[in-house]
């Protein structure tokens, strides 16, 4: 019996937006751009790809594929951009003190 690569596994579940919402965040909490940059190549396999996702959010593919690389510097209105096309969008909210 074959057996999936863990890229196929993560790549099926981040079709979900809920997943895929909490995989950014999580991977944004790091704090490291080029882990967020990674995790959001991952998301974007999942919902079709870069050349889909150039499409549909009017940005040049050769763009979409440098914004995405680990040296990528995307601006704001390109990642608006990018998440909206998969059904996502981006939210501040209050950092939360351990203090009680």
């Amino acid at each position: 019996m074959p057996t999936e690569s863990y890229d196929d596994i993560l790549v099926d579940e981040l079709r979900d937006v809920e997943v895929a919402a909490d995989y950014l965040s999580a991977a944004i909490e790091g704090g490291n751009m080029a882990e967020f940059l990674m995790a959001l190549r991952y998301v974007t396999d999942a919902h079709g790809g870069v050349g889909i996702l150039a499409e549909i959010t009017d940005l040049n593919r050769q763009s979409l594929y440098k914004m995405l690389s680990e040296q990528g510097n995307p601006t704001l209105i390109n990642l608006i951009a990018v998440l909206k096309s998969v059904g996502l969008t981006l939210t501040v909210k209050p950092i939360e003190s351990d203090a009680a």
